[in-house]
């Protein structure tokens, strides 16, 4: 090979080696790339940042585990409201989970809808005392977080700060609402007979507001 031969031939390599290099870098970005990338579910209140809290995914994850524990130990309204009639105390502690202001009773009875207000109806349960009231809260609005608290093993400490507490609670009535509620007329639940399962926190042994996990129109 001639010295101009020679001369020649090295800028070819030159460049052929750049090019190998180049490739190799693009490989290892691109891998990169696909290591550090968060998928983002469908409907979740997430975005990019890893371990962003979802209130959303944290509601809908939560409410088959808290309906199947209310729905396992849930007591006849009859039986319950015996229990609370002979002495409210031992059966808080019998039957329900601690919560702060009062225990929070899961409960099953069958019977017929009176009167509403802004979803919230009284309920006519066969062999119940005539001086317990039972009402039971269809939304649109689902107030206060009983669903959270009712296994009593969700707790502040947690979540981040109490607006991710607050938040979760909602979630969770949320995600009752689209599972137990959607579909039921409960603008017209007046007159009907309905089976429920629930949960209520005892402040008035004589007063109930039932939160339901399960509800059937018969």
């Amino acid at each position: 090979m001639t010295a101009d031969a020679s001369t020649h031939a090295r800028p070819r390599s030159r460049k052929k080696y750049g090019r190998v290099i180049t490739a190799a870098v693009v490989v290892v970005v691109a891998a990169a790339i696909a290591w550090d990338t968060h998928v983002v579910e469908h409907g979740a209140q997430s975005d990019a940042r890893s371990g962003q809290f979802s209130a959303e995914r944290y509601g809908q994850e939560q409410f088959p585990e808290i309906a199947q524990s209310v729905e396992s130990r849930a007591v006849e309204a009859p039986e319950l409201a015996q229990a609370l009639s002979d002495d409210a105390s031992a059966a808080g502690e019998q039957y329900g989970v601690s919560g702060g202001i009062g225990p929070l009773l899961p409960v099953h009875f069958t019977g017929t809808v009176g009167e509403g207000r802004s979803g919230t109806y009284t309920i006519d349960i066969p062999d119940m005392p005539e001086d317990t009231t039972v009402r039971v809260q269809t939304g649109p609005a689902i107030n206060g977080t009983v669903l959270r608290d009712a296994t009593g093993e969700i707790s502040f400490g947690q979540f981040t700060n109490q607006i991710e507490y607050q938040n979760a609670g909602a979630a969770i009535n949320e995600a009752m609402k689209a599972e137990v509620l959607q579909g039921v007329d409960t603008a017209a639940l007046s007159g009907k007979t309905i089976e429920v399962t629930g949960v209520f926190q005892m402040i008035n042994p004589k007063n109930w507001l039932v939160t339901p996990v399960a509800l059937d129109v018969q």
